[in-house]
């Protein structure tokens, strides 16, 4: 049994008394947590866990957290699911060209005829690349399954047996841009990853396919994308932009093959309570003197978005 405060919300270490965080054992973080260093780790003697309820705790706990022996988890696994829920809408929606057609219609006001202005069309046989097999790629994969695509899998940390087992053809991510006619990004911003989508990668991409991001705007080199999308050869459905929000007057706001959702592929509303019950569970877990699901270890921060 723990002791848990609702009204104990942290938001400035420095603003609570020593002796109230002496007392802590577990702390419960979430979006926009504040830093936890060593100056806080040594006000709170008897932590025994950081619980994230969110995604990547790069931002917010120290590396002297994992020298000192605390756990610390993540909530990742079930935030992946809303994101990977919403990226299957996306693709099914872009394998249909909704949005082009629904902008063109609503522009027109007439009948459009759709087999012959868009004789692509449709999902059935459609060519799948995910670029990524994060918690939220391989549960794409997972949800693609039951659907009539052939799906590419891009990610140098895998084997072609790997991506087998996942439902997916394991190819360079030169080769999945060439064949996909909708690529959806999945790969952690690390110094290595930034930017993995430039001006040469953007060109590979068959006329009319459509790029989707849900996972970090600064994947993407967004000069070279306008460039792209300008013209009209490509579409696009971004989560997430660099910078984010975009500037006032950034011409993605207007073109009519660019969609913009703003940052909402993740938990919202009613599916946060799934952030929630997995730490419930994780603490659960540690009380017992299990190994918490969703453990991070120090050398997983490397590659953590």
């Amino acid at each position: 049994m723990v002791d848990i405060d609702p009204g104990f919300v942290i938001e400035d270490f420095g603003a609570v008394p020593s002796e109230e965080l002496a007392t802590v054992e577990f702390l419960i973080t979430g979006w926009g947590a504040p830093k936890i260093g060593p100056a806080e780790l040594n006000r709170m003697p008897r932590l025994r866990a950081v619980l994230h309820a969110a995604g990547s705790v790069k931002a917010h706990v120290d590396a002297e957290a994992w020298r000192r022996g605390i756990i610390v988890t993540t909530a990742a696994s079930a935030n992946a699911r809303p994101v990977a829920e919403f990226t299957l809408a996306m693709i099914l929606l872009a394998g249909k060209k909704t949005f082009e057609l629904s902008e063109e219609y609503g522009r027109t006001r007439r009948t459009l005829s759709v087999a012959t202005g868009y004789p692509g069309i449709g999902n059935a046989g459609r060519t799948v690349g995910v670029i990524g097999a994060s918690r939220i790629g391989r549960r794409v994969l997972e949800l693609l399954h039951p659907f009539d695509y052939e799906v590419l899998l891009a990610d140098p940390m895998i084997d072609p047996g790997d991506a087998r087992s996942l439902g997916a053809t394991h190819v360079s991510q030169h080769e999945l841009l060439e064949r996909s006619s909708i690529v959806s990004l999945h790969a952690p911003l690390t110094p290595t990853t930034e930017r993995m989508i430039d001006g040469a990668s953007l060109a590979l991409l068959p006329d009319g396919a459509c790029l989707i991001n849900t996972a970090r705007g600064r994947l993407v080199d967004h000069d070279a994308l306008r460039a792209e999308l300008r013209p009209g050869r490509i579409s696009a459905i971004l989560d997430v932009t660099d910078p984010e929000p975009l500037d006032d007057d950034d011409i993605l706001y207007a073109l009519p093959n660019v969609v913009l959702t703003p940052h909402l592929a993740g938990a919202a509303g009613t599916e946060v309570a799934l952030l929630g019950d997995l730490v419930i569970e994780q603490l659960a877990q540690i009380l017992a003197g299990q190994s918490p699901v969703d453990t991070i270890t120090f050398e997983q921060l490397a590659t953590m978005a």
